[in-house]
């Protein structure tokens, strides 16, 4: 699908309003700007040096955006175990400059054929589960679809050898990276959330005496070594129908105390998928997104297509400006909460909430006197809304995203997840599996009505991912950026975008803005940045205002005269590297 036909087919549709959860540990800190880098020809920003370092060697060697993201990704497993890897699934936008064509592609996880609704649901009560209790162990396991997607799109763009782009990976996991602080802050304060419960993932991030891993220390995987020898030489086959398939379900249906239903023909029947990306006009630039099962391109597009009713350029970065950002995440997450879910099981109202005139009169709820509080989803032009009942549910975010652009011009936006930081704490083959099916509802009824995004066999939940490309009033690539978060990323890249479109931020300057969120409830600042200071004007506009940490990881790359511009988030380790 070329760009300039992209808006035709493109469908926008949102959020739920997530409940507060302790948010598994990224080691935050404190907001420190940056200084944005620039190149000439190439760029990757990451969020680790050793991951960005290998993006950067297999550009610098003529790879291209997709062969540097392959590699990235699997030193990301490495450094990065805690947010993302082989036991996970991710969402792909791919521009291929030669092609004029942006493609999307879904490696979501997918729900065991045996899942049910009931799956979270206590069977001696029928109340769900607390989160925790439903997260760690085999239950909340969907079958991964991160490697079938590495390999899908390599086979189709990639110009290296796979196994080439797997071997700095393999050479580090034999000889140890080092631990870094971020890491080792996440494995201790993981501890109190049952890091320990399993032996294989106790034993390698976890000293002899129980304590977590200190910053420094030099840790080999050469179990996960094993592994990447095996898929560098025989591709996704032992990992979806091989003896590492075998290892996954009786890792998964075994682990006691809480035991999962993923079969090997859950893992054998897995596909990646091609969709159509999502796409909304905003100041005559074209963002595009990832559509369902992820909400966060469709969220963020709605986003935008209320404040284009708004000039949030004439009133710059000021506590009105934020006020209408706010409001208008509120009424985009009603209608996230509502109609949101796979859209290859839920009936989507996506003509209905793209609808210019729908769009126009939700927009005229933006009051710049007072905050609508809760917001309640809107009425599309779709009657079968009437038959489901919203979801409210934790979110937290154990992700990460890779900003690629290649000699060519090709660019990569490539968000990553295992769900919740260290994910369900089971580890096979060196490396964890996911728990992304605590992305669907607990509950699948609220009162006679269905949730969208209830568990039902072989669906996809719904997730937050928003990888993110954007396209100048010409066609050209202007933009590159996504991040982790959980339900908080729509809103780290929706005011990303107004801060470089809007506000004529470069991209690095725009990464280190304080964050200020909203998900149809409380508003919440982050802590130690400016943001903390507009407060006082937010609250008397109605807003009801808590500080906290809000530890994104946003990586971008934006095109400038001099050739890329790239910027990576300083509350995280990441960087980006050119040429």
């Amino acid at each position: 699908m070329h760009i300039r036909g992209i808006l035709a087919l493109s469908v926008l549709t949102f959020g739920t309003a997530h409940a507060e959860v302790p948010q598994q540990p990224e080691s935050t800190v404190s907001v420190t700007e940056r200084t944005a880098v620039t190149s000439s020809s190439f760029m990757v920003s990451a969020a680790h040096p050793e991951a960005a370092a290998v993006g950067r060697a297999v550009l610098a060697d003529g790879g291209n955006a997709i062969d540097a993201m392959v590699a990235v990704q699997f030193m990301l497993n490495l450094v990065e175990p805690q947010s993302s890897g082989i036991g996970g699934g991710s969402f792909l936008l791919y521009w291929d400059a030669a092609e004029d064509r942006l493609w999307t592609f879904d490696g979501r996880e997918k729900a065991p054929a045996a899942a049910g609704p009931d799956l979270f649901l206590d069977p001696a009560t029928g109340e769900p589960l607390s989160f925790w209790d439903a997260v760690v162990g085999g239950r909340s396991v969907g079958v991964p679809g991160t490697l079938k997607l590495l390999e899908t799109v390599h086979e189709r763009f990639g110009s290296r050898p796979w196994a080439e782009l797997l071997e700095p990976t393999i050479d580090l996991a034999e000889a140890g990276f080092t631990v870094s602080p971020r890491l080792a802050g996440a494995i201790a304060e993981a501890i109190e959330d049952d890091l320990g419960r399993f032996a294989a993932t106790r034993d390698y991030f976890l000293d002899a005496e129980g304590a977590a891993l200190a910053a420094g220390t030099t840790l080999a995987n050469p179990a996960f070594a094993e592994t990447l020898r095996q898929i560098a030489a025989e591709g996704s086959a032992p990992f979806y129908t091989g003896d590492l398939a075998a290892e996954i379900v009786a890792t998964v249906t075994g682990a006691e105390g809480n035991p999962g239903q993923m079969s090997l023909d859950d893992l054998a029947a897995y596909e990646v998928l091609t969709r159509d990306p999502v796409c909304m006009e905003y100041r005559r630039n074209t963002v595009c997104g990832m559509g369902p099962p992820s909400s966060g391109g469709l969220t963020v597009g709605q986003i935008l297509g209320l404040l284009e009713h708004v000039d949030m350029q004439g009133l710059g970065n000021s506590p009105t400006a934020v006020h209408f950002f706010l409001e208008a995440s509120r009424l985009a997450f009603a209608d996230r909460a509502l109609y949101m879910a796979d859209a290859d099981f839920v009936p989507m109202p996506t003509e209905g909430l793209l609808d210019s005139t729908y769009l126009m009169l939700r927009a005229q709820a933006l009051d710049p006197e007072a905050s609508i509080g809760k917001a309640r989803a809107g009425n599309p032009p779709w009657r079968d809304a009437r038959v489901l009942a919203p979801q409210s549910q934790p979110e937290p975010g154990g992700t990460t995203h890779v900003s690629i652009v290649d000699a060519a011009g090709n660019a990569v936006s490539f968000t990553s997840s295992i769900e919740t930081g260290f994910g369900s704490r089971l580890m096979v083959g060196g490396f964890l599996l996911n728990n992304e099916l605590t992305d669907f509802s607990f509950r699948p009824m609220a009162g006679d009505r269905p949730v969208a995004n209830r568990v039902e066999p072989g669906k996809r939940p719904r997730s937050s991912m928003a990888p993110t490309i954007v396209f100048d009033a010409d066609g050209e690539l202007r933009l590159v950026v996504g991040s982790p978060g959980g339900a908080r990323i729509i809103d780290y890249v929706a005011q990303t975008l107004v801060a470089v479109l809007d506000w004529g931020m470069d991209i690095q300057s725009a990464i280190d803005l304080g964050h200020f969120t909203n998900l149809n409830g409380d508003t919440t600042l982050e802590a130690a940045t400016d943001a903390e200071t507009i407060a006082g004007a937010l609250e008397a506009l109605g807003h009801k205002v808590n500080i906290a940490d809000q530890n994104s990881g946003l990586h971008g790359i934006e095109a400038v005269p001099e050739g890329w511009r790239g910027g990576a988030d300083p509350r995280r380790e990441g960087v980006v590297l050119g040429d």
